[in-house]
């Protein structure tokens, strides 16, 4: 017990310590991935529980040379549920209540897991959640055999070597691990139960996925602190972008899972011949394709989370961030084969350290390869193939504060054609003036055949700012916190980008690519007003009537959907139907006395169908 003598914990805290059977305070990180093979020299370990009697086998973890491979017993563990989170006290929040939900009071539950916890070999881990210059103290309490899970949240938060710390670590937020409760309370379901307290913020996770948890539940406690305080973390990428002729931009990459944050900062990826293979178009199998000598160099910043604290702010006009993160949850599922991107491929294969896998397959003693897939019981792969990577492993990566030039929004997208019209109206690049980037966040949606969790039926919203399925408290505070940061930003500017279809054309994630070629090689997000043509949809802003890349001409069906045969002004109107429709149903959520003036207004105006020069007059748009 001596190591628990360095943290300053409750007197609840300190007695299930005591009581239980033992406590293990990891130090290092390889006495962590020592401990998820349960702390000897086996090539593999099962994680398993006792439910209702019988032992449940939750996930193995395999031994691999560079790392853990992480597996789950069933499918549906492979994935986040989106609609994971409950809430157990009376602060303003829009999730459902625990009691509500369930009928009684989460205090009988709570002590039931207190109960299960003084009963097992437990794990305490001190982290610091979103950084250690602007972060804050956070523990996880666990079962010792579910150290895979403690690993990936050290990797993922900024572990904290307790021998090292100065002072009393006194946490903000504990985390407690206690999978049995997803069979025998939840019916077989992830959940995460959320009790925000005056003095600590407890989270309890009732599965073994971390993404509810030790990724989304930690940010949503950031969220939860940012709301009281007036700031945010946004759900976003950032990368610096640097051309071969040394010319320098940020761009910030929002948008729900799937919405390609992580491919932000990924190089343009290539055909064998070096091709760049811009879409395919569905009706005719017709491919386009792009030449391009020497790509731009990738200096990543965040991947996911990026703190806008008030504290980094400047007088620039731009908004200021930085990594929230200490790793990175990296999805893997469009890496399919050798070759599709070298770099993440060589740190995965050869990394300084062991890293751990989820939903990849892993072999004792073997190279897991991150892109051999778990196969799921319907014999495909699973959509969801992970790597934690520390963000110190990535070449290149930028520490520090940076200011943001341009805010890119990502939508995952579904073919459209006259036949079959969709909301994949929106070309390569859509320049949207502030007001409409402010409607984006609110909407947020979450798009088309979404990889990253469990429901992704039809068209559907993530929430306020794209982290809606994790913010604890009010989406209307945080629609005021967003228009304020945006119209502080004046000189930061927006796009919405999508992805997988244009239309009737195949592109992945080629859009955004090409966007942050092209942008980084005119050195500057502005654009003249000549330039831009505004789009059929006043909530796509303009469009570009034409883009050259490195002297090559994108064609004008890429960047105006309206223009290919498949579609037309027809196919177009009915999709800008239904994407209105939509977004008229969402802003609903925000019509209320809580939203600020500004918003009302710009709200209000949607709603009665604003134009383009509606939305400019509301916050200028700087050319």
């Amino acid at each position: 017990m001596k190591d628990i003598q360095k943290f300053s914990f409750n007197e609840e805290i300190n007695s299930l310590l005591k009581g239980c059977k033992s406590v293990t305070v990891p130090k290092t990180r390889p006495e962590l991935i020592k401990l998820a093979f349960g702390g000897g020299d086996a090539n593999s370990f099962d994680v398993c529980y006792d439910v209702n009697g019988k032992s449940y086998t939750e996930a193995t973890v395999v031994r691999c040379k560079n790392g853990a491979a992480l597996n789950y017993t069933e499918d549906y563990m492979r994935r986040r549920d989106p609609d994971c989170m409950v809430i157990a006290d009376d602060l303003p929040t829009d999730k459902p209540k625990f009691n509500q939900t369930y009928g009684q009071e989460f205090s009988a539950l709570r002590k039931d897991t207190f109960d299960w916890l003084i009963q097992q070999d437990l794990m305490v881990v001190p982290v610091m959640s979103g950084g250690v210059e602007y972060g804050y103290e956070t523990v996880l309490i666990a079962p010792k055999n579910a150290a895979f899970f403690a690993c990936g949240l050290a990797d993922l938060q900024f572990f904290i070597n307790i021998d090292e710390y100065k002072g009393k670590f006194k946490p903000k937020v504990v985390l407690y691990l206690a999978p049995p409760f997803r069979h025998t309370f939840f019916k077989g379901k992830q959940m995460v139960v959320h009790n925000r307290t005056e003095d600590l913020y407890e989270m309890f996770s009732y599965n073994l996925y971390p993404g509810p948890s030790a990724k989304k539940g930690i940010y949503g406690f950031l969220l939860h602190i940012g709301e009281q305080e007036g700031w945010l973390t946004a759900h976003a990428s950032a990368v610096k972008v640097v051309t071969p002729y040394e010319n320098e931009i940020v761009i910030m990459h929002e948008g729900a899972s799937g919405g390609g944050k992580s491919e932000m900062g990924e190089n343009i990826h290539r055909e064998p011949d070096g091709k760049i293979l811009i879409g395919t178009d569905r009706a005719t199998t017709e491919k386009y394709f792009l030449n391009l000598s020497e790509s731009c160099e990738l200096r990543p910043i965040a991947d996911d989370m990026a703190l806008c604290h008030p504290k980094m702010q400047n007088d620039s006009k731009k908004l200021v961030i930085q990594d929230a993160e200490h790793g990175w949850f990296l999805r893997l599922d469009h890496i399919k084969r050798y070759g599709t991107e070298p770099v993440r491929e060589a740190i995965s294969i050869h990394p300084p350290e062991p890293l751990v896998f989820i939903n990849i397959q892993g072999k004792p003693e073997s190279t897991c390869l991150i892109w051999e897939h778990t196969v799921d019981s319907n014999n495909l792969p699973c959509p969801n193939p992970r790597v934690v990577m520390p963000r110190k492993h990535t070449p290149g990566i930028v520490d520090g504060t940076v200011e943001v030039d341009l805010r890119s929004f990502g939508v995952r997208t579904p073919p459209c054609t006259a036949k079959k019209p969709t909301y994949g109206i929106l070309g390569m690049m859509q320049i949207v003036p502030p007001a409409v980037a402010w409607l984006w966040r609110l909407v947020a949606p979450r798009g088309h055949n979404n990889p990253s969790i469990t429901d992704t039926v039809g068209m559907t919203s993530e929430g306020i700012g794209s982290y809606g399925p994790f913010l604890t408290g009010k989406r209307v505070t945080h629609a005021n916190i967003l228009l304020e940061q945006i119209v502080a930003s004046s000189s930061t500017r927006y796009m919405v980008i999508p992805n997988q279809y244009i239309g009737n054309y195949h592109v992945g994630f080629m859009p955004q690519w090409i966007m942050r070629e092209y942008i980084a090689r005119r050195g500057s997000a502005k654009f003249k007003p000549e330039q831009l043509k505004p789009a059929r949809s006043s909530l796509l802003g303009y469009s570009l009537d034409s883009l050259k890349v490195d002297g090559q001409y994108i064609r004008k069906a890429f960047l105006r959907p309206e223009t290919q045969s498949e579609i037309g002004t027809k196919g177009y109107d009915a999709g800008n139907k239904i994407l209105t429709a939509f977004f008229k149903k969402e802003l609903e959520k925000f019509n209320t006395p809580d939203l600020s003036p500004l918003g009302k207004e710009i709200l209000s105006a949607c709603l009665k169908d604003a134009t383009l020069e509606d939305y400019l007059a509301f916050i200028p748009m700087r050319y």
